[in-house]
């Protein structure tokens, strides 16, 4: 039976406390950020997060067949060292993409940079950039920094890299976990950035998580992936996916709790936590996309497959046709049949029926007689729950859209100037 995920509504009862608007450093990490210049206005644009002790780390990037030269070698780096990881060192307002050899160039130098201010091997080093593609990268502006980034290393300095990674963002994205059983706490703190180019195929944008467990690297892996499925990969803003997407977590047990080797009551306790951030970080993106005004989200119930639920979800959540219905507060629930028949799944339209809200509005696959007005008051709201129910089978799935407005064509119109 497939299954459906809401950070609103916890699917569990939690044993993990979440603060969704804080960045708390766990044991054991110091971060520091800097202007370097690549943004305007003094803004900062270079960020750096350190592990005093050994860590490993786990990734998922962008399946575009365009990488950026960061995305590569982080790839290159991870197989090299086996997973053992120290920092992420990351730049906004460059992207380092497709700026062929004199990118893979400075992305060697980015890392060689990072290893020398925090004395670990260059491969033990992760790289990440975000911004315009196609510009070469002002690696000379950013070593200029190097001093600075390094004086500034402290456990209160991940607030300040979460912002350093923004680009259309209108608010920094964080959130904090802490374990609410067992002793000594174990904390999972994250922050992500993105607002456009939002459409995941195993990561989304930039995230980057970090906690204080103390894990094998092969679980942390598998957590990491079932994470991800249950947040970043059910989120869309705009169907595009971009050539830098990264999300990274590093371990480094710290918190001085037993090794989770097993797939036993700690790992899944873990696991749940780590997926809470994820959705945390996933959800709070779509709130933020470019130009949205209204965070939308797609449940599919009755499906004979959870593939295939998910499949009808995503296929509706980045229908243009939707996005703008429900910016213009319109209840025209074809649309939402019409993404669902060409998602490529067979399924009976005649047994279908959808919900805006708790107003059901086609029923049948043949549309009912509704109040219009209260319709209007329902896709008024910030928040809209569309459901769809194929009455084919016991699974489900969902996703996380927003509208699509005249700002997001603006932003986007502009995004080089």
């Amino acid at each position: 039976m497939g299954e459906s995920y809401s950070l609103n509504k916890p699917t569990v009862e939690t044993t993990w406390k979440l603060d969704p608007k804080r960045v708390i450093a766990p044991q054991g990490y110091l971060a520091s950020a800097a202007a370097a210049g690549i943004k305007t206005e003094g803004k900062l644009d270079v960020g750096l997060l350190y592990s005093i002790r050994p860590s490993i780390a786990a990734a998922r990037f962008t399946t575009n067949a365009v990488k950026a030269a960061p995305v590569l070698l982080s790839q290159e780096h991870l197989e090299e060292s086996g997973g053992e990881t120290r920092a992420i060192f990351v730049n906004s307002g460059n992207a380092n993409a497709c700026t062929g050899e004199e990118g893979m160039i400075a992305a060697r130098k980015m890392t060689k940079l990072a290893g020398e201010i925090v004395a670990v091997p260059a491969n033990q080093v992760l790289i990440c950039s975000t911004g315009v593609i196609g510009v070469p990268l002002p690696f000379d502006r950013i070593e200029q920094k190097s001093l600075e980034l390094k004086r500034n290393l402290s456990s209160e300095g991940m607030d300040a890299v979460s912002k350093a990674i923004m680009t259309t963002d209108t608010v920094p994205k964080v959130c904090a976990a802490e374990s609410l059983v067992g002793r000594p706490p174990v904390r999972i703190s994250g922050m992500t950035k993105g607002a456009g180019m939002i459409h995941p195929r195993l990561a989304t944008t930039l995230a980057f998580v970090l906690t204080d467990a103390f894990i094998t690297k092969a679980l942390l892996e598998e957590a990491l992936t079932e994470a991800c499925e249950r947040s970043y990969n059910r989120i869309t803003v705009d169907g595009d996916t971009s050539t830098n997407d990264t999300l990274a977590v590093l371990a480094n047990g710290a918190s001085g709790t037993p090794l989770i080797e097993h797939k036993d009551e700690a790992y899944h306790h873990f696991r749940e936590g780590l997926t809470q951030v994820c959705q945390s970080l996933a959800q709070q993106i779509v709130r933020d996309g470019e130009g949205a005004s209204k965070f939308v989200e797609i449940a599919i119930e009755g499906a004979d497959s959870e593939p295939n639920a998910t499949r009808i979800a995503r296929s509706i959540a980045n229908s243009p046709l939707v996005k703008t219905a429900v910016a213009g507060e319109d209840a025209n629930w074809g649309r939402i049949l019409c993404a669902a028949g060409y998602s490529g799944v067979q399924f009976d339209p005649d047994r279908v029926g959808i919900k805006i809200g708790d107003l059901e509005v086609c029923k049948n696959g043949t549309g009912l007689r509704f109040d219009e007005t209260l319709a209007k008051q329902i896709l008024r709201r910030r928040d809209i729950r569309i459901t769809l129910n194929l009455n084919a089978g016991s699974s489900c799935a969902t996703m996380w859209t927003c509208d699509l407005t005249k700002e997001y064509i603006h932003i986007n119109a502009d995004y080089r100037t």
